[in-house]
C-alpha cells in the first residue's frame, strides 16, 4: 500500500467484529479503511447493529468525525440519518451512541491505534475521577486525563508509540 495515495472499494475490505467496552445490543463490525500508526490516524467503517448502544465515552489522544453513510444514528438522543456529520474534540465526552434499525458510520480518529485498539475511555469513569478521591485516597485522581498517559480502562489497548 501506497501511504501517499490510496485507492480502494469498501465493499472489498474485510467486515471484521468490534468490541467496545460496554457496548450493548451487539454484535458490532468494524472495516479499517485506512490507518497509519506513526500519525495516529484511522479511517473506518463502523456497522452499528439494530438496538446497539454504546455508552458515553471520550478519546483522550485527538479528535473524531462520524459521517452517517446509512441507517440512523442516535447520539445522546438526537436521530440523525444519512449525510449527517458529528465531530468531537479530544476529550469531550460524546454519545450515548446508539442506533433502532442499524447504520453504517464512516469515522475518522486522530489518536493513537494500535491493531484496531483505540483510545477509548468510558465517560462514568472519568466522571467518577472528577468527583474526587474516595475517602483516603490522593488528590491525583481528579486530575484531567493525560492524553499520553496509559489507558487504565483499556490498558492494552494503548501502547507507547516511540
Amino acid at each position: 500500500m501506497d501511504p501517499a495515495r490510496l485507492t480502494l472499494a469498501a465493499e472489498d475490505v474485510e467486515v471484521t467484529p468490534f468490541e467496545i467496552p460496554s457496548a450493548t445490543g451487539g454484535p458490532f463490525l468494524i472495516q479499517i479503511l485506512y490507518q497509519d500508526t506513526a500519525k495516529g490516524v484511522v479511517t473506518t467503517i463502523v456497522h452499528l447493529p439494530a438496538g446497539g448502544l454504546v455508552p458515553a465515552h471520550l478519546h483522550r489522544a485527538g479528535p473524531q468525525m462520524h459521517y452517517v453513510l446509512e441507517g440512523d444514528l442516535v447520539e445522546a438522543g438526537e436521530a440523525l440519518g444519512p449525510g449527517a456529520l458529528l465531530t468531537h474534540a479530544a476529550g469531550t465526552v460524546h454519545g450515548p451512541h446508539e442506533s433502532r434499525g442499524g447504520a453504517k458510520v464512516l469515522t475518522v480518529q486522530q489518536w493513537q491505534s494500535r491493531d484496531g485498539q483505540f483510545d477509548f475511555h468510558l465517560a462514568e469513569e472519568r466522571e467518577r475521577r472528577a468527583a474526587g478521591p474516595p475517602p483516603g485516597g490522593t488528590a491525583a485522581a481528579a486530575l484531567p486525563p493525560d492524553p499520553t498517559a496509559p489507558n487504565p480502562d483499556t490498558p492494552e489497548a494503548e501502547q507507547p508509540t516511540s
